[in-house]
């Protein structure tokens, strides 16, 4: 069972054998349209931005307020609106997850007057951010990827060994035929060389920043990523891959989000 299967070696069996920790039993049905919910702003009754937060594989949603990510919105007074959306594991499977984001969320978002939209990604919804922001160019305002799923470590091996992403090439351009809209993991880090130093071509790219444990079983993949991005733009904290670590990370970055505050 594939997640997005063009040219690409990202299947469902082996993010499950990433994600272990966290077990692989019974993938969610998924819906259409995608289940959100939606805060409004404690400081403003017409934000104009939205953050859309995008849990794990197998985490809920209503985590993201249990574990203090839309308190820290609150106590930094940062005039945004939050959407919550149930992107589970399911809708990589099945490869609706771009589909179902832009006709459910984004869409919808903009129709209702939002002028700009980020995305706040954790581990498996991080990766599902860096695919929207890489095939949707010039819709994001931002993007925040937390201890992202970046792929299998072969390939990460293959971009080290070749002295990092800014001197690895990869395979260049999609095969004929191939679905710009369904990418692997090698097309996401080729458009990831986007973000390197002085050849940077960020375009529609938007701002991107990255948060990790330093033992997160995904670090190895970060570092390569972050040696890509501007120092203040790369957080990192102690410890692995769980929500402890994740929420001193959110608190870490939103300070130096470009996100607007409160008036008065």
């Amino acid at each position: 069972m594939r997640i997005f299967s063009a040219r690409g070696t990202l299947t469902i069996l082996s993010l499950c054998a990433a994600l272990a920790a966290t077990g692989c039993g019974g993938l969610r049905t998924t819906r259409a349209p995608l289940d959100s919910t939606l805060e409004k702003s404690s400081c403003t009754p017409n934000a104009d931005t939205l953050i859309v937060m995008l849990p794990g594989a197998y985490s809920h949603p209503d985590e993201f307020e249990r574990e203090g990510f839309v308190k820290a919105l609150n106590d930094n007074r940062l005039a945004v609106d939050v959407m919550r959306v149930d992107v589970h594991l399911g809708y990589y499977n099945d490869k609706t997850i771009l589909d179902r984001l832009s006709r459910d969320v984004m869409a919808p978002a903009r129709s209702k007057g939002y002028k700009a939209i980020w995305i706040v990604g954790i581990s498996v919804g991080g990766f599902g951010g860096l695919l929207y922001a890489q095939t949707h160019p010039g819709e994001l305002a931002g993007l925040v990827a937390i201890a992202p799923y970046l792929g299998e470590r072969a390939l990460g091996a293959d971009i080290a060994n070749a002295g990092g992403l800014a001197r690895w090439s990869g395979p260049l351009g999609d095969p004929p035929g191939g679905d710009p809209r369904t990418p692997n993991e090698t097309q996401l880090w080729q458009w990831l060389r986007g973000y390197v130093g002085a050849t940077a071509t960020f375009g529609a790219r938007p701002p991107l920043y990255l948060g990790y444990g330093v033992d997160d079983r995904f670090a190895f993949s970060h570092r390569l990523l972050a040696a890509a991005l501007p120092a203040g733009r790369v957080f990192t904290t102690e410890g692995g891959h769980d929500w402890p670590e994740w929420t001193r990370l959110w608190r870490r970055m939103l300070p130096t989000l470009p996100l607007p505050g409160c008036p008065g």
